[in-house]
């Protein structure tokens, strides 16, 4: 075998970026399919009691929002007497937040179900990978649950300081909004799946030309609003692109090998110029990291076991963050695992119990 045939096949450079350009078309083609969205939620009533549900109290948080913003605030600004100066306060508190707790806590709880019947329905029960039901995976479900929580805090500050930046503060953020909505609409798909909290962020940042085109549309609807009114809007079409995102297609399907179809086929590397992965979350999981750390600190674990945010939902699937390639939408085509014959006992002879 000679060297030349040993030595790695790149892809020519503007042949790679003609494929992240047709990539990013197919993850915004993915997030306008209008017919695949109504066709959903025309044929299952539960889909369409929970996108109800979910679009009318959503609707309710930013009509209460736009009212004090439009009508209130204007109205209670810069008045001498204390009732009418504190009115929007009281309007805040007592009617505003709660209204805006309550939609967030109950769009968390339809959305769930909006995601695992929209799941079930496209692929089918045997793709859904069941946790095994113990205490200890009680507690690591608990953790990722909690860490959740605290990557939305994270990637909000992040936001804030790409936004700080000068000339392309503004580019970044958008860009990041669009890396991080995509992740969200995605990630119910990918913990039916089975991925690790790693293999979600490696799966996205190794396909960031999709992933960003696909969380487009919702960045510029967020950007209608500011403030509360940003997470409203978010709220209000989080349900339907959980369902365009259970009916994608992330592309490409082998990152580190775009272009063969088959596994015959010569391995062609991505050019070095293009970058194959793209650490958008680096920061937002090195703040995570911290922040555990530091709670770790403060309330030590009661097992010397520290679950950690390579702590999976399940496991099987981390081949994805050594590069090879898994296509969400195959999973149709899972094949059924060959059952054992049922045989009858043999019997090896009697053993006389010796006293």
């Amino acid at each position: 075998m000679s060297a030349r045939s040993t030595y790695p096949h790149f892809i020519p450079l503007h042949e790679n970026i003609f494929l992240q350009l047709t990539w990013a078309l197919r993850g915004l083609y993915d997030s306008f399919r209008v017919h695949t969205l109504i066709s959903s939620i025309a044929n299952d009533a539960e889909i369409r009691a929970n996108i109800f549900k979910s679009v009318l109290l959503n609707s309710l948080s930013l009509t209460s929002i736009y009212t004090y913003d439009i009508f209130l605030h204007p109205l209670v600004k810069d008045q001498e007497k204390w009732l009418h100066r504190n009115l929007g306060r009281f309007y805040q508190i007592l009617w505003l937040l709660p209204v805006v707790g309550i939609a967030f806590y109950l769009n968390m709880a339809w959305c769930s179900v909006i995601a695992k019947r929209t799941f079930l329905l496209h692929f089918g029960s045997r793709a859904v990978v069941q946790p095994p039901r113990s205490y200890s995976n009680f507690l690591n479900q608990l953790a990722t649950s909690a860490y959740r929580v605290v990557m939305v805090f994270t990637s909000l500050v992040v936001s804030y300081g790409l936004k700080k930046i000068p000339y392309v503060g503004f580019g970044l953020e958008f860009a990041f909004m669009c890396w991080v909505d995509s992740y969200y609409f995605f990630e119910s798909v990918w913990i039916n799946r089975g991925f690790s909290f790693s293999g979600r962020i490696r799966h996205l940042e190794e396909r960031w030309a999709y992933y960003f085109a696909f969380g487009f549309p919702s960045a510029v609807i967020c950007m209608l609003g500011n403030g509360l009114a940003s997470f409203a809007l978010f709220a209000l079409v989080y349900p339907l692109y959980i369902i365009l995102a259970t009916h994608a297609s992330p592309a490409p399907i082998n990152p580190y090998n775009p272009t063969s179809k088959t596994d015959n086929d010569t391995i062609r590397h991505p050019s070095p110029f293009v970058p194959i992965r793209l650490h958008i979350f680096g920061p937002v999981v090195f703040l995570n990291d911290l922040i555990a750390k530091f709670l770790d600190m403060i309330v030590p674990p009661t097992k010397p076991r520290h679950v950690s945010r390579n702590s999976a939902v399940g496991g099987p699937p981390d081949s994805i963050e050594e590069g090879s390639g898994i296509e969400l939408n195959s999973l149709k085509s899972i094949p059924t695992r060959p059952t054992r014959p049922i045989q009858s006992r043999v019997n090896i002879g009697a053993r006389r119990k010796l006293d």
